[in-house]
């Protein structure tokens, strides 16, 4: 690592005299043979391109090889890796730090703390203080908990929080409006949204995979994005060496904590689908998201795919998101969409989705367009975090494919029993409009099959007290529904659960 460090500072005085308009990898020692261990080299040229303010470029038809050795490429300008390859190579039975990111991109401007916020109220439209500039906020209460999770992997829950986006003013952008009061604060911290973009474009990027244990060891080894203002255009992500075992990726992409980005024209790949053993000492299903956003708001997916098959359930989901909100995916092929803690605000549109489905947890706005989804329920509210949903639910020209093997069929499926304190009150969608929806179920062949239902079966015994119970009132409006079997639509088995709504269908 010395040489090259050295040889990074050789390069920085002949780069003053030359005054480059990028930077490449081979400036700095790097090889591309697919062989040679590049990383220290791509590490090097990437800490000379923040110092100098250049963008750096990949070589055409290179192959760059990334081992085992800790580190990271910190990104603070401009990317193209074009047609370049990057081999990860996992496979060691020690990567020096399995936590690491090959790459980091960041922005040059600092955290700051906001104090002397006593309390903030759902849907306030301002914090009531200046700032700097735009910037994304995170609030907190430590002194609660929300997100106690239930089940096979159950927690005592997450500190209250969330994200949102506030001007120069403090006004609250209201798409990521909050969706909580906080009578107390403990902590607030505000990131500046860069007003330059930042672009990375290309590059073909093949992760050859960990052979650890299968436990909830989980590896980085991908690309972090910790910056707002990015545009990701084109980038290939590939998956070998798979074996019948492994631990899981936290996501080859990784945001964490941004808003404003884009990501065009890529291509992601599912990972194996393992087990291991839960928190409640069960065996539960365990594997890996190639994509995840956190704490992230004002993000949009457009035109992505995958290279596995979406229906292949040997093969875990491909997306997740946590504590995010709007979020977007413009005309994706993925195996799943899904929000586990908390999102608010989402739209699907010209997107197909795979064995998994939708599935979420939040608030706001659902909004699904032009979809075809490969499951037995059009809409999955995750069991796990109470299967709760406060807004509304808006699908139009949307074709539901039910899956072989399938026994029920529902529009909008859960489970939540009322005997457990997830940290909120739990809602089902107040207003749910369905438009122009086709139902082919023509694979059910379970001969007790009554036909689709609006509600699937979320497990209430109507004789019991509910401590934590779903609020479920408001109006469900559904017109033009097809149904391949000719079978009517019905409200739900649980029809005493639904009552307080108005359901009309036309």
């Amino acid at each position: 690592m010395h040489k090259f460090l050295l040889l990074a500072g050789c390069q920085l005085i002949a780069l003053a005299c030359a005054s480059p308009k990028y930077l490449t990898y081979e400036q700095f020692g790097a090889k591309g043979d697919g062989v040679t261990d590049d990383f220290p080299a791509i590490i090097a040229t990437h800490a000379a391109a923040n110092e100098k303010g250049l963008p750096v470029r990949a070589t055409d038809g290179k192959t760059y090889y990334i081992g085992n050795a800790k580190g990271t490429a910190v990104v603070r300008t401009d990317v193209d890796f074009g047609t370049a390859r990057f081999i990860i190579d996992d496979s060691h039975v020690a990567v020096e730090d399995r936590e690491d990111y090959i790459f980091r991109i960041e922005s040059t401007l600092e955290p700051f703390a906001i104090d002397g916020i006593g309390s903030l109220k759902r849907d306030q439209p301002s914090i009531g203080r200046s700032l700097p500039g735009r910037c994304l906020v995170e609030v907190a209460n430590d002194n609660h908990k929300v997100y106690i999770r239930l089940g096979a992997n159950q927690n005592s829950g997450v500190s209250q929080k969330e994200f949102f986006i506030a001007d120069r003013e403090g006004n609250i952008d209201p798409s990521t409006a909050l969706v909580w009061d906080y009578d107390e604060i403990t902590r607030m911290t505000a990131r500046p949204i860069d007003d330059k973009p930042l672009t990375v474009k290309g590059g073909v990027f093949t992760t050859i995979a960990n052979q650890a244990p299968s436990k909830y060891t989980y590896y980085g080894r991908g690309i972090a994005v910790e910056r707002s203002n990015v545009r990701i255009e084109g980038l290939s992500h590939y998956i070998e060496g798979e074996l019948d075992h492994g631990a899981p990726y936290d996501g080859f992409l990784s945001l964490d904590t941004a808003a404003d980005i884009v990501i065009s024209g890529c291509l992601f790949t599912a990972h194996k689908t393992y087990k291991t053993m839960g928190s409640a000492g069960v065996g539960v299903s365990m594997g890996s998201y190639d994509i995840s956003a956190h704490g992230c708001a004002n993000i949009k997916w457009e035109n992505c795919t995958q290279t596995t098959d979406i229906n292949d359930t040997h093969y875990w989901g491909v997306f997740v998101s946590n504590f995010c909100k709007s979020l977007t995916l413009d005309h994706c092929v993925f195996s799943r969409f899904d929000a586990h803690q908390g999102v608010r605000n989402v739209t699907l549109t010209g997107c197909e989705l795979g064995h998994t489905g939708v599935n979420v947890v939040g608030f706001g706005r659902l909004q699904i367009d032009g979809c075809i989804i490969h499951r037995k329920s059009l809409i999955a509210l995750r069991d796990d975090y109470g299967s709760s949903w406060e807004g509304e639910v808006i699908v139009r020209n949307c074709k539901l494919i039910v899956p072989e093997g399938a026994k029920s069929v529902s529009l909008l499926r859960g489970s939540n029993t009322g005997k457990h304190d997830f940290g909120y009150t739990c809602y089902l969608p107040e207003r749910i409009d369905i438009e122009d929806l086709v139902i082919d179920d023509s694979r059910v062949s379970d001969k007790d099959y009554n036909g689709p239902m609006i509600f699937g079966k979320f497990k209430r015994d109507s004789n019991e007290e509910c401590l934590y119970p779903n609020i479920a009132k408001g109006a469900v409006n559904i017109r033009n529904v097809e149904v391949a079997s000719g079978k009517p639509l019905g409200v739900s088995i649980e029809p005493n659960m639904f009552r307080d709504y108005t359901i009309t269908v036309r």
